[in-house]
Formats: structure tokens, sequence, C-alpha cells
């Protein structure tokens, strides 16, 4: 067979399947046009798939013509085409009918199926929440196995410490004077003291002027906002002992108010002003309390969490 008589042929067969197509299609436009909404969805399945049987066994008989008179190389490679031009027929063909089909659901229908896929990927992203949660958690509990060895059966170095400290503090300020005591292991295993309000001038001054404790050296002292509470955390050394302390009170938000430290250690003064300047914890006794960052006219406490700017601007 000559180029010319294959390029007619391949034309005329092409042809043919356009015309069949365009066929199928007005015959369910007819069929859909004239039956009830029920039976419109049947027609129309019927004759999509009809026109499908149609494509798909003129697509095979061309085949089998096209294969009887070409040889075998050239039978292969329109094999291939045939497969491929099917596949793309059908993918376009199943995307058409998803249009359609969408178009014609009634905007209930439209909504709902929404909201199952909406629902189908909150509940895939919940999962996969949760599978890394688990994973995380699994993570924590390996560390804290893998760490379960070495720190929580030990014993700190500062233990006796801070044993030493606790036992002198209730033995002469009293048994309820402090409501706990720890040691820090995220701190360099420094003891910690949190002391009663009532007593943590006592307890401080205890501390200051104990012959065998001597904590004679202030380094640190800062208030905090927890929102729940605020809280003075002070840091002591003592030379003598070669040791250091925290001491911590849990003070009242609304009127946080505690004694002053300056009597004890002259160092405090500025920090219990600076935490009385951001945070508004009134220190009595303070020799000379006042605001000495942002000025007697400020409005608010800038390191409370709910403080809001008098002036946005700034």
């Amino acid at each position: 067979m000559s180029e010319k008589e294959d390029l007619a042929k391949q034309k005329a067969e092409a042809a043919a399947k356009a015309k069949a197509v365009a066929l199928a299609r007005k015959q369910a436009k007819e069929e859909t046009a004239e039956k009830p909404k029920g039976e419109m969805d049947i027609a129309k399945q019927k004759a999509e798939a009809a026109a499908k049987a149609k494509a798909a066994a003129l697509a095979k008989k061309q085949s089998k013509a096209e294969t009887a008179e070409k040889p075998e190389g050239e039978m292969d490679a329109a094999k291939q085409k045939a497969a491929a031009a099917a596949k793309a027929k059908a993918a376009a063909m199943a995307r058409k009918q998803a249009k359609a089909e969408a178009a014609e659901k009634p905007e209930g229908e439209m909504d709902a199926a929404k909201q199952k896929a909406a629902a189908a990927a909150k509940a895939k992203a919940a999962a996969a929440a949760k599978a890394k949660a688990a994973a995380a958690a699994k993570n924590r509990t390996a560390v804290q196995e893998s760490e379960g060895g070495n720190t929580p059966s030990e014993i700190s170095p500062n233990q006796s410490k801070l044993d030493q400290i606790v036992s002198a503090i209730e033995s002469h300020v009293g048994q309820g004077a402090l409501l706990e005591h720890y040691i820090n292991r995220l701190s360099k295993d420094v003891p910690t003291l949190v002391a009663n309000p009532d007593t943590y001038f006592s307890i401080a001054k205890f501390l200051r002027y104990d012959e065998r404790l001597d904590f004679s050296y202030l380094s640190e002292l800062h208030g905090t906002d927890f929102e729940s509470h605020m809280e003075i955390y002070v840091h002591l050394h003592s030379f003598k002992m070669n040791q250091s302390v925290a001491l911590k009170v849990k003070l009242d938000r609304d009127t946080p108010v505690i004694p002053s430290l300056v009597p004890l250690w002259s160092g405090a003064n500025w920090p219990e002003c600076e935490a009385y300047d951001l945070l508004g914890i009134n220190f009595y006794e303070h020799p000379d309390l006042k605001r000495i960052l942002l000025g007697e006219d400020w409005k608010g406490y800038p390191l409370r969490k709910d403080y809001e700017p008098y002036d946005v601007e700034v």
C-alpha cells in the first residue's frame, strides 16, 4: 500500500470515529431531553457506556486492520499508539462526565459532597497529627528511659547541703516556713527554697546571718509574672560553704507586696526598684522605692502579661 493510500485510510477512519462519537452524544442528548430526571441519569449512563463500547470496538477494528496490513515492526508501534489514544480518550471522557454530573447536581448534594470531602481531609489531618504526637511522645519516653539509668537514680552532689540548709531553717524559723525545697536539675543542681510569703524575710535573714550558712552575697533578684501569680527569685552565695542557693516566694498577682531585702543586702536596692517599675511589685520598708527606667508618670507595668501600652505608637 502506498503512503497516499495509507494517509487517506487514516483520515477516513478518524472521520468515522468522530462521526460515531458525535452520533452517540446526539443520541444521548435526545434521550435525556425526553426522559424524567431519574431516567435521564440512567439514559445518560447507557449512552456513555454505548459510546465507550462503540469507540472501543472501532479502535479495536482499526487496530486489527492496521495489524493485518503492516509488517511486524510497524504493528508494535501501531499497537502502542492505539493504546495511548484509547487511554487518553477514556480519561477525557471520565473528566467530562465528572464535570457534567457536578453541574447537574442540586446545590444541596454539592454541599454534602464538599462536606464529606472536608470531613475526610480533617480526619486525615487529625490522624497525621495523632501519629506525630505519638511519635514525639515515644521519643520523649525513649530519652527519659535513656537518662533514667544516670540522673534520677543518682543523688545530686548538692543534696546533702540542701538537707543541711532545710534542717537549719526548720529548726530556727519553723516547720512551716518552707512550702517546698528541691534540687534544680536544670540550673546546675542549685538547692532551691520556696518560702511562705509570711516567712520570706525571716528565712532570708537567717540565711544571711547564720554563722554556719553565711549567705553574704546577693547575686541576683528579679520578678516574674506567671499570670496566676507573681514570683520573686533571689540567688544567694555563701563563700564559707562555697555554695549557692535560690530563694523563691509566690505573691498574689492583684496585690503583690513583700518585704524589702535591702536591710539585709544593699545589692537588692536597684533590682527591687526594677521589679517595682516593670511589674508593680511593692517592696515595703525599701529605703527609696521608685521607678528607675520609665518615670513616675508612666502608665502600667510593661513586663506584666496583660500589659497594654497607653500610647500604641511607643
